[in-house]
């Protein structure tokens, strides 16, 4: 039986080809090994990323708790406040009851508007646990927990300007307060107050500034102080030793809230400032 001459190159051929198969396999096992481990870590980096927003998630809620125990304190205080700068002005018994149920408004107001703020952060907590329990679903999780913390700061920032307002001499947290000409024009368009404006001399005799009358008595230019009379409801109340910007508080018969003076600008015998009345309030007797 006769052999090809290219007999053995093909037995060769057919031997290198069965030899050579193994190895593609095993580099193919290699690839998907290490594609498989990418995977892992990716994942776990996720994970990772969503826990530390949770985290840091928790922490805010835990600070805002701690601010809002704050407010509740400096509403206390405001309390104690009123009783004492009640005697000091000499108020009747019947402001002095007046200031008290007004007092007791502003802390119910203050404790439902507390309640509201814990119900929130009890559900951002809530919301911030079933997002840790849900770590394999990293991106929904994620988008969840951003979610809540743009909630938190929101309700934070809002209780931020809320305990911002001044406290008046009265002890009453004021309105708004202008400080300048530009802001007081702002505090008009926004219609929540009547507003009088005011450029006082010093006299003995007062000037009327709305359905009040005042009196500029005293200037300190440098201690940017001054004193003034305050003539409302047949009575002469004397406002003495305020500062520029400090809201200046006093009742009228007809009115719940507080009437209010606020003087930004003081020179030489010269004060000058605007009135602001609520809006509901009728016209006190001169």
């Amino acid at each position: 039986m006769s052999t090809s001459p290219n007999a053995p190159e093909t037995q060769e051929h057919l031997q290198y080809e069965t030899a050579s198969a193994p190895r593609w396999v095993l580099i193919v096992f290699a690839v998907v090994f290490v594609m498989i481990g990418w995977l892992l870590y990716a994942d776990y980096q996720a994970k990772q990323s969503l826990q530390s927003e949770v985290d840091k998630a928790n922490q805010r809620a835990d600070l805002l708790n701690k601010q809002l125990e704050q407010a509740n304190g400096r509403i206390a205080e405001l309390k104690g406040v009123m009783d004492v700068t009640s005697e000091k002005i000499q108020l009747t018994q019947a402001e002095i009851d007046r200031a008290k149920v007004l007092a007791q408004s502003i802390r119910k107001e203050q404790k439902v508007a507390g309640e509201e703020l814990s119900a929130k952060i009890g559900q951002v907590k809530q919301a911030t646990e079933a997002s840790a329990a849900k770590l394999g679903e990293v991106s929904g999780g994620l988008a969840g927990a951003k979610t809540d913390i743009a909630a938190i700061n929101k309700d934070l920032e809002a209780t931020k300007g809320k305990l911002e307002r001044s406290v008046g001499d009265m002890g009453v947290m004021s309105g708004l307060i202008a400080k300048n000409h530009d802001e007081l024009e702002d505090l008009k368009r926004r219609g929540e107050r009547n507003i009088f404006e005011f450029d006082l001399r010093k006299s003995k005799s007062p000037s009327r500034v709305g359905p009040i009358q005042l009196t500029l008595t005293k200037v300190d230019v440098k201690k940017m102080k001054f004193n003034m009379d305050v003539i409302a409801d047949d009575k002469r109340i004397a406002k003495e030793n305020k500062t520029v910007n400090e809201p200046v508080q006093f009742y009228v018969r007809g009115a719940r809230p507080p009437y209010e003076i606020v003087v930004f600008e003081v020179s030489k015998d010269r004060a000058v400032g605007y009135l602001s009345t609520p809006k509901e309030a009728g016209t006190p007797r001169q």
